[in-house]
């Protein structure tokens, strides 16, 4: 059985309760900023190497490397305690989201929004919604396993399990359906992305976790030392944004509706799979500590690993980052309202003990 007394501190905090309207006007500050200053991304954009933005790099890093230090990867030892929900887990993240995605998306760019779209934009928006789809949710599912009262332990476990599945399934996920979108895989490019963006930050993430916890204790480590590392997160990805902005600022002001065209068929998504995690569960009998969680996990993305890539891939100007970028800002309402519905079907599942396991 797992302890389900250790609590996160606390939950949803300022900046992530009204993420999507930060993202909206780090949007509005882009497109000005793209619009009637220029220079400014002219000047960032000479800042490359391997065709990658190095300013950015260095900001999707501010935002992954905090959040990779707050993963316990020696939970991993509880794998085989209710493995139920880490099943539940493991098929819905790998084995249906990312299609689903897929599909789901294919249907609204390329049949219902045909009139509105164009071919390649649909492509573009497609790619962005497949990355996206194949990597889900690894920092902000704690906030939501905490608002839904979900087992913490159980939690980590989940987290830290999936976090291993994606060193090995990210990429040959996203090489299959962006192959069947119609590009070209630029295998070593999408390898480096994955080595740069999940495989360094993860090791450099558990190394500082042990070292802070074998000089300070745990107590230190989540109240003391994480927090400091709260803002700093939050503050990289509204730069990145801004700067990503600027560069997509007339493709913006042409297209205002695709925001909105974008932002659809990636809602959609996100409540068909959090209802798939969470209703089998249910059927399997879970308690509801594990299902929510479970649920969540599936839900919502690691959207900084998806704006990453698509940036590594197709670039900070391409219609592939602003389709990733459009699943940041409709993340925070859709998930919050998720959790609303979660807290609201309790009575779904089996009475609890005081311990889950």
């Amino acid at each position: 059985m797992m302890d389900k007394t250790r609590k996160p501190a606390t939950g949803i905090s300022f900046f992530e309760k009204y993420l999507s309207l930060w993202v909206l006007l780090c949007m509005a500050a882009g497109v000005l900023i793209g619009r009637f200053l220029p220079a400014v991304p002219d000047f960032l954009g000479r800042f490359t190497y391997a065709e990658v933005s190095i300013p950015i790099a260095i900001l999707i890093w501010l935002m992954i490397y905090p959040m990779m230090m707050k993963v316990d990867f020696a939970s991993v030892k509880f794998v085989g305690r209710n493995p139920k929900g880490l099943y539940v887990t493991w098929v819905v993240n790998w084995l249906i989201k990312p299609f689903t995605m897929f599909g789901i998306a294919w249907f609204f760019f390329y049949v219902v929004f045909k009139s509105f779209i164009s071919a390649d934009l649909a492509q573009s928006y497609l790619a962005g919604a497949v990355l996206l789809g194949a990597a889900p949710c690894t920092a902000m599912v704690f906030v939501w396993s905490y608002l839904t009262k979900g087992n913490a332990a159980y939690t980590v476990v989940q987290v830290a399990t999936n976090d291993l599945i994606i060193l090995v399934a990210f990429t040959p996920i996203v090489a299959l359906l962006l192959g069947i979108s119609g590009f070209t895989i630029p295998w070593e490019t999408l390898i480096l992305s994955v080595v740069l963006f999940v495989v360094i930050p993860l090791a450099g993430g558990v190394l500082t976790r042990v070292q802070v916890i074998k000089r300070k204790g745990l107590e230190y480590f989540d109240h003391s030392f994480i927090p400091k590392f709260n803002h700093i997160t939050i503050g990289g990805l509204l730069l990145t944004l801004v700067i990503i902005f600027s560069f997509q600022g007339d493709v913006i002001l042409s297209n205002p509706l695709h925001i909105l065209l974008i932002a659809i068929p990636l809602t959609i998504q996100t409540f068909l799979i959090f209802f798939i995690a969470y209703v089998t569960s249910r059927k399997l009998k879970l308690y509801h500590c594990i299902a929510a969680p479970a649920g969540m996990i599936g839900a919502s993305n690691f959207f900084e690993l998806a704006v990453a890539v698509a940036i590594a891939l197709f670039g900070p100007i391409s219609p592939v980052a602003l389709a990733t970028i459009v699943g940041v800002l409709v993340e925070v309402p859709v998930m919050l309202t998720l959790v609303k519905i979660a807290n609201k079907t309790t009575d779904w599942f089996p009475p609890e003990p005081d311990i889950a396991g």
